[in-house]
């Protein structure tokens, strides 16, 4: 069951929430507007959905709540941080802007964090970048969520990457997990006591399926593309845990809860090249020449990435956005406690 929640009382509930539990003002503010611009996008997944689940990290004393990322050293346009372990949005936050600063003042900008934690929805970032006319490459490593293709075991991190392009008429916005759908994605599905449209992992028995449950169990997602997936998210996790020096998938595998991720903010200036009319044109060319196509269902389309996220948030902000009433309750139940 869901129920409509407006935009300004989310907002408002959530800052309420996150003063409660020990945020000064400013933070409280910041974490409430990225949970709900998350929602706004139509991702519960990783907007309303997921303040439960980072309540309970802060119980577990995970988070440190008071905690400013730190630069650990700096190499010309590139730069190493320490996240302390404080919240993973504000350290993301922090990171995303210093990266754009790097790249419009030399072009390029590449922040590489170690110790920080979940960054919820991680377009988000992606989307700030492309607010400020800049390219974005972001990615984060996790906790051993997939079996390296041919094994049967968890040993690799789903390791969601984000690529933000700026554009006149709507920001092009990737982002993606390295399962076939991400964990908090499957957690809506469970919610509404749905199936998966597509096998998303495997069970208890080592068999793929469509119940969002029984991979929740395993934490055995499937890897996009089978074994390119999970090529690609080992990729990535070498590359987050070589440029931030900091944990591996590995490393986060021996503790019985995630947290101290690495993360890349990767940041590039077109402004640099001064052809910015010739950029428009060409990525103009691109998006024609894929929507030129018969539609494979009646009166559909092709989307570019990050089209539909704003279609939803312009949706959402006119009629409400649509919040699992259990999720809202516990919501309500933490603030009144």
């Amino acid at each position: 069951m869901t129920k409509t929640i407006q935009s300004k009382e989310m907002n408002d509930t959530l800052a309420s929430l996150f003063s409660k539990y020990g945020f000064n003002d400013k933070r409280a503010k910041l974490l409430a507007e990225v949970h709900t611009e998350n929602t706004l996008h139509g991702v519960n997944s990783h907007g309303i959905n997921r303040v439960p689940f980072f309540i309970e990290q802060l119980k577990l004393r995970l988070i440190n709540k008071d905690i400013e990322p730190e630069k650990a050293d700096s190499f010309g346009c590139i730069e190493r941080w320490d996240g302390k372990l404080g919240s993973g949005v504000i350290n993301a936050m922090k990171c995303t802007n210093r990266a754009i600063e790097i790249a419009k003042e030399n072009g390029m900008g590449l922040v590489a964090l170690r110790n920080t934690n979940h960054w919820m929805r991680a377009g988000y970032y992606g989307w700030m970048m492309a607010k400020q006319n800049c390219i974005g490459i972001l990615f984060t490593n996790t906790e051993p969520n997939m079996p390296a293709w041919g094994g049967k075991e968890a040993r690799l991190g789903n390791n969601p990457l984000v690529i933000a392009i700026p554009r006149k008429k709507g920001h092009i916005v990737l982002d993606m997990a390295m399962s076939q759908f991400s964990f908090g994605k499957m957690n809506e599905y469970k919610l509404n006591n749905q199936s998966l449209p597509f096998d998303g992992g495997w069970d208890t028995n080592g068999n793929l399926t469509r119940n969002p449950k029984e991979i929740l169990t395993t934490k055995s997602g499937l890897p996009i593309g089978y074994w390119k997936g999970s090529a690609l998210s080992m990729v990535l996790d070498i590359l987050a845990t070589l440029l931030s020096a900091g944990k591996s998938t590995y490393k986060l595998g021996l503790e019985p809860h995630e947290y101290g991720v690495s993360q890349i903010y990767l940041c590039i200036n077109p402004n640099t090249y001064n052809d910015n009319e010739l950029q428009e044109k060409l990525t103009e060319e691109i998006i024609a020449y894929t929507r030129d196509v018969t539609p494979t269902q009646p009166n559909g389309k092709t989307y570019y990435p990050g089209e539909r996220s704003l279609i939803n948030k312009i949706k959402n902000e006119k009629e409400g956005m649509k919040v699992s009433e259990e999720i809202w309750k516990k919501i309500i139940d933490l603030l009144n406690k």
